[in-house]
């Protein structure tokens, strides 16, 4: 593969930032589209793709989303333009005869609850992940939290479906005047082992 260049770090990583404030600019929605066709390409476990989302952009809907906000996360999410509530399926299983036709994979997981909860949890939080990467390449800005009760948001938004919210995103054009300093990262022997 080639190595991408400095720029692009830049722009994925080292510059970009969690915006805790969006310019009053609205977020075409094609563009999440986008978003979603190169996020789709980052790896999961036998390609068990079990994130799903709800873009939450209305003014009715950022009101029933206000109320399962932690109080401070209330101004930021109602101002961004998309909150996007990134949730994992406990169906995905039901998928993977199109997604993993090699084997049968939902016998696989067929009837095991921990087993899905646990595959269904990650896998989707990696593609969360790529999703706001492929966010920040597409010149959007993300502000990803955990700050909100999950059963008041799974009963306003995933009722009826066998989908359990993960976190949340408030997705942009951020506000450089309101970032906070940057926060120090470990260095890596305080995380990592060579053996």
């Amino acid at each position: 593969m080639t190595r991408i260049d400095d720029v692009s770090f830049d722009l994925l990583f080292r510059d970009a930032r969690t915006y805790p404030a969006f310019l009053n600019k609205p977020v075409d929605h094609a563009l999440l589209f986008q978003i979603y066709d190169f996020m789709k390409w980052g790896p999961t476990s036998m390609n068990m793709s079990p994130l799903r989302i709800v873009f939450v952009t209305s003014p009715d809907a950022k009101a029933k989303l206000k109320p399962c906000l932690m109080p401070g996360n209330v101004d930021k999410t109602m101002a961004a333009p998309v909150t996007a509530i990134f949730a994992y399926d406990l169906e995905f299983y039901e998928k993977m005869s199109k997604l993993w036709p090699h084997s049968d994979a939902k016998a696989l997981f067929a009837g095991k609850a921990e087993m899905i909860e646990d595959a269904a949890f990650r896998n989707a939080t990696l593609q969360a992940a790529y999703f706001m990467i492929a966010a920040r390449g597409l010149g959007l800005d993300c502000g990803p939290m955990s700050g909100f009760h999950r059963d008041a948001a799974d009963a306003a938004f995933l009722a009826g479906t066998p989908y359990r919210s993960n976190f949340l995103c408030n997705l942009g054009y951020g506000d450089k005047s309101k970032l906070y300093p940057r926060a120090p990262r470990l260095d890596f022997d305080e995380v990592a082992t060579i053996i």
